[in-house]
């Protein structure tokens, strides 16, 4: 006969073991649920990506200020920078066309165009760029480069494109007919104004655009920038180290001998005297008779192509290959 307590620690024991038997059970169900019908929230962070990154082809440049300025490049890229080039944030340009030229009239409007004929302006530093409003045409219009100049905008491209602007490029008027030749730049003094484009081809207008006569010239070379110091005195450069020179307001142009045959893509007056860049890290510097040309490089070692250069207080702003900075003898380039 069992006593109560035996009875009783019997009962517990077999307790104790029919809840170790079944603990596994619970365990391995448990996790089956868990599995089925328990759903984790992955924790995920956001990593932004540069504003520039080492791919980016950067094809103009625009620098308002003394700290502002502007890139525009491939894939519909617009960057920004508020501190002279230290940093810089992208902007949403709502286009994926390569953006081949951006100017700008002041820290909050500019305006960019490119590839199909696309132009993009913002009239609030580039918080919002919108679609402008172009003439018709049948042909892409590849649009090359846009300047600005007594606050009228002109862009020049592919098909005889030579648009013009007055409202900071809302809309555009188309000033040239189409035709099978390609514009590649447009500088303006005043009422003068000159184009250059592919096979050595100038026009030239002395009425503010209203009308522009061809200038026939020696050079057949294509023809990628121009730039004029004074109303008599520019320099024109382009492809193979082409250099050529006019003194006479843009009426005739002499070529200078090259200081190399690397293609230069954009000319500039600094000052006190021209500075050109190109193919390989080229950069050819003369006086201000441009007669005697110096080659050298942008910097030490680099040779990156570039499209263009502009000045901004100490420092010059270089786009193509990369986006960079050169203040003094120390080249910095963004997103390295």
């Amino acid at each position: 006969m069992l006593s109560q307590f035996e009875k009783f620690g019997g009962g517990a024991r077999g307790a104790v073991n029919l809840l170790t038997s079944a603990l596994p059970i619970a365990i391995i169900g448990g996790l089956l649920y868990a599995g089925f019908f328990v759903k984790a929230e992955a924790v995920i962070k956001k990593v932004e990506p540069k504003a520039v990154e080492r791919r980016d082809n950067f094809f103009s440049i625009a620098a308002p200020t003394d700290q502002v300025a502007w890139a525009a490049g491939s894939g519909g890229k617009i960057v920004h920078t508020i501190d002279g080039g230290k940093n810089w944030e992208r902007q949403a340009s709502t286009t994926i066309e390569n953006l081949q030229g951006i100017a700008a009239w002041d820290a909050m409007h500019a305006v960019a165009v490119g590839n199909n004929g696309v132009i993009l302006f913002t009239a609030n530093g580039g918080a919002l760029w919108k679609t402008a409003t172009l003439p018709s045409s049948g042909n892409p219009n590849k649009l090359l480069r846009v300047r600005i100049f007594d606050g009228v905008a002109w862009a020049v491209g592919e098909f005889g494109a030579l648009l013009r602007s007055d409202d900071k490029g809302q809309t555009w008027t188309r000033v040239l007919p189409e035709k099978d030749r390609a514009w590649n730049s447009v500088f303006f003094l005043g009422q003068n104004g000159w184009i250059v484009g592919e096979f050595g081809a100038v026009m030239r207008t002395t009425d503010g655009g209203a009308n522009w006569t061809d200038i026939e010239a020696k050079n057949k070379v294509s023809l990628m920038a121009v730039t004029f110091r004074d109303p008599q005195h520019g320099v024109a450069v382009g492809l193979a180290g082409t250099l050529t020179v006019s003194n006479d307001g843009g009426l005739t142009w002499t070529d200078i001998e090259r200081p190399t045959r690397e293609h230069l893509l954009d000319v500039i007056w600094d000052e006190n005297r021209w500075t050109a860049v190109g193919d390989k890290g080229v950069m050819v510097v003369a006086d201000a008779a441009a007669q005697a040309w110096k080659a050298s490089r942008v910097s030490e070692g680099d040779v990156s192509w570039r499209t263009q250069i502009a000045k901004s207080g100490p420092r010059y702003y270089l786009a193509g290959a990369n986006l960079a900075v050169l203040e003094g003898d120390k080249l910095t380039v963004a997103g390295r």
